[in-house]
């Protein structure tokens, strides 16, 4: 998408420098899950500036046009803050974008889904979602109210991916024999895996609710163990250079690590130019966030992006 993507960089490692600024001096918030240090999945990459150089002006709009991304946030009253923020942020790029709660709350539009059980929260958005959307968009992505979101930069991942294949995308962590997208980073999930998660919700046998298990598994495990009974694996995000796209931890603390590993590298070491989520902020620095990314803009420059992603008019 971007000739010169760095643009997106240079606006986030600001908007990262105004959050160390904040957090440095308080707490950071970091998300809990490490990074696993050895990896069996499949990793899939977004594509270069070289892979769009060779289309047509209307091949590049049809491209342009062709990714739908809807996007489900789950909220619970507690999170009021992240949600408002939420709203008023990232997720107005989507192209359309609900919020879940696992009750009715009056002072925000919300799907209730009368439960406090992130599991039944989440099989029940998807189930709903696919009912009513499985004819309007292609790729459904799912996050917390403490992730920050790119969607520009995730329709530009998607561009050379099949949305007919079932496989899902973030950031992929391995626990025993089992991988999965790590909830805290996003997950993206193809019409054609969310249609066969659909199918595989009803079969209590290999895709149980909460209350019928021995014990509680974490959501995201839940859901890469039944979509595994439907063919559908959980790929790790990268940009063409190899780095994670999908991140579980802020930009703040980020930065704070790549000063510790890489002091003399650390914007390169911190994240990637094409970075789709952060996770782990509070509301206020979701709307540094925003700046950063989107309104901060150096004078003179031009930007030749060869396509261009625009959020919903309005």
């Amino acid at each position: 998408m971007m000739s010169e993507s760095s643009s997106f960089v240079k606006g986030v490692v600001l908007g990262g420098a105004f959050c160390m600024l904040v957090t440095l001096l308080g707490h950071i918030k970091v998300g809990h899950r490490t990074k696993a240090h050895h990896h069996e999945h499949h990793h899939i990459q977004a594509p270069n500036k070289e892979d769009l150089s060779n289309l047509s002006e209307g091949e590049r709009m049809e491209l342009s046009k062709s990714i739908r991304v809807y996007c489900i946030i789950l909220v619970k009253p507690k999170d009021l803050g992240h949600w408002a923020a939420a709203k008023e942020t990232w997720s107005k790029h989507c192209d359309k974008a609900e919020f879940y709660s696992s009750e009715n709350v009056k002072v925000f539009d919300s799907v209730a889904l009368d439960t406090n059980d992130m599991w039944m929260m989440m099989r029940k958005a998807y189930k709903i979602t696919y009912e009513r959307y499985k004819d309007e968009f292609n790729w459904f992505f799912l996050a917390y109210p403490t992730t920050f979101a790119i969607i520009e930069n995730l329709k530009y991942f998607l561009l050379k991916k099949d949305p007919s294949q079932p496989f899902y995308i973030g950031h992929t962590v391995k626990s025993g024999d089992l991988e999965y997208v790590d909830g805290e980073g996003g997950i993206v999930l193809s019409i054609e895996s969310l249609r066969r998660l659909s199918r595989v919700l009803e079969d209590s046998d290999k895709c149980p609710e909460q209350g019928g298990m021995i014990w509680k598994i974490a959501e995201d495990k839940q859901l890469a163990i039944c979509l595994k009974y439907t063919g559908a694996f959980a790929e790790n995000a990268e940009d063409s250079e190899g780095k994670d796209v999908f991140n579980t931890k802020s930009v703040g603390a980020l930065i704070k690590e790549a000063m510790s590993s890489h002091p003399q590298q650390v914007v390169d070491g911190c994240c990637s130019d094409m970075a789709i989520t952060f996770s782990g902020l509070a509301p206020n620095h979701m709307h540094v966030m925003m700046y950063g990314v989107y309104r901060l803009r150096p004078y003179g420059h031009t930007y030749s992006d060869a396509l261009i992603f625009l959020p919903p008019a309005g």
